[in-house]
């Protein structure tokens, strides 16, 4: 036990100064048993640490923060480990890497059932379904999910200021009282691009090639995230690759099933089921017509954010998808989006607002709809300056 104080103290210490996520304000973190969930890259690890440098800081024993790709646990059981810890006053256990331990679901409700004043928080992959694959966890868990940087948070970091996180109310129906607030501080179009290219993932705060290093996350969500989590065989592991570039060459687009499973020489079925672990992994964002929710193939494909975008494609993107994409990455963590119900019109959030994404100023804006728009600093009524969007979270 004192040997994991140790690892964990020190941890502590050489925890870089970073922003504290919004969502470390959103978590009951009062709950006996949380799921922190997020797709690989986004800093899972590090919030588990900021919380505890916030709450309890270096040399407090009431929490303790454990990585169960340990070898340790190998051979020595988590509920165990748990009671000691109890045992010498501890309170918050932090497991990062849960699903490394086997049958971690058990050993959880176990943990709750066992020591009545112990609270657990541990993260996991977007990959993992909870409570519909763990019917030990129903009733216990409380899940949340941890996104990359949105554009706020990103700019909070690169500029030191606190810019505040706003409703998606407050952003269609008072972005006219908004952004002067925002452009007193700061021009958002001076770092957009920036954070459209590199901005999402936390992984640009480390001084290496970004791209580079991207890609090296994208693959281990491939090889880890999803075929371990989702057992499957590491024979298939090259038509998933495959599967991603074909959709990063054609996103935002509709898919023809049957013509990708041929690319992919696998079956339609096959193709379904990849689809969906895709997104599950928070690589590429699946969008469907309102009126056909529950049918399984999807109306567009998107990538998950534009940084992935950047990634895949070697020819240049086209800045209008790019910025959809960006819409779409920022609006659907907080809410519900569809396809737009006309051809010109993208999407449909929350079943009611109808919105065109535009590059830049345009003369057929019409009433019923709305606009977000690229190249504009402020806007009027139905019109809404793209970036603005960037500060749901």
């Amino acid at each position: 036990m004192n040997n994991f104080f140790k690892i964990y103290d020190n941890l502590l210490r050489n925890l870089s100064p970073s922003l504290r996520r919004g969502l470390m304000d959103e978590i009951n973190w009062e709950e006996r048993l949380i799921g922190i969930k997020g797709s690989r890259g986004v800093g899972k690890t590090t919030f588990l640490l900021d919380y505890a440098r916030e709450k309890f800081g270096v040399g407090n024993r009431k929490c303790l923060y454990i990585n169960l790709n340990q070898l340790y646990f190998t051979t020595e059981s988590l509920v165990d480990f748990a009671g000691d810890f109890v045992e010498q006053g501890g309170e918050v256990l932090l497991l990062d890497q849960v699903y490394k331990y086997p049958d971690w679901p058990a050993s959880l409700r176990k943990c709750i059932e066992l020591y009545p004043s112990l609270r657990i928080v541990f993260t996991g992959s977007t990959v993992m379904r909870l409570k519909e694959e763990n019917p030990e966890l129903n009733g216990l868990v409380t899940s949340y999910v941890l996104d990359g940087f949105s554009f706020r948070e990103f700019l909070n970091l690169r500029t030191g200021l606190s810019l505040k996180p706003y409703t998606w109310e407050e952003i269609v129906k008072h972005h006219e009282e908004i952004v002067p607030k925002i452009l007193d501080e700061v021009n958002p179009l001076d770092w957009l691009q920036e954070y459209l290219h590199h901005g999402y993932y936390p992984i640009f705060l480390e001084d290496k090639n970004y791209s580079e290093n991207l890609l090296k996350t994208l693959n281990m969500t491939l090889e880890v995230d999803v075929l371990f989590i989702r057992q499957i065989e590491q024979r298939f592991l090259h038509k998933l690759r495959k599967l991603l570039y074909i959709l990063g060459q054609r996103a935002p687009g509709s898919l023809n099933i049957s013509n990708i499973a041929k690319e992919v020489d696998t079956s339609r079925t096959t193709i379904t089921n990849y689809l969906k672990y895709l997104s599950e992994a928070r690589l590429i964002k699946e969008l469907h017509r309102k009126e056909t929710e529950e049918v399984k193939k999807p109306a567009m494909i998107y990538l998950d954010n534009t940084n992935v975008g950047y990634v895949i494609q070697p020819e240049p993107l086209n800045f209008i998808d790019v910025l959809k994409t960006f819409f779409l990455n920022q609006v659907k963590s907080r809410n519900e989006v569809c396809l737009g119900s006309r051809s010109q019109i993208a999407f449909c959030v929350n079943g009611e607002y109808q919105f065109c994404i535009d590059e830049k100023m345009s003369r057929r804006y019409r009433p019923d709809r709305y606009y977000a728009v690229h190249n504009i600093r402020s806007g009027t009524r139905n019109i809404i300056p793209l970036w603005l969007f960037g500060f749901l979270y």
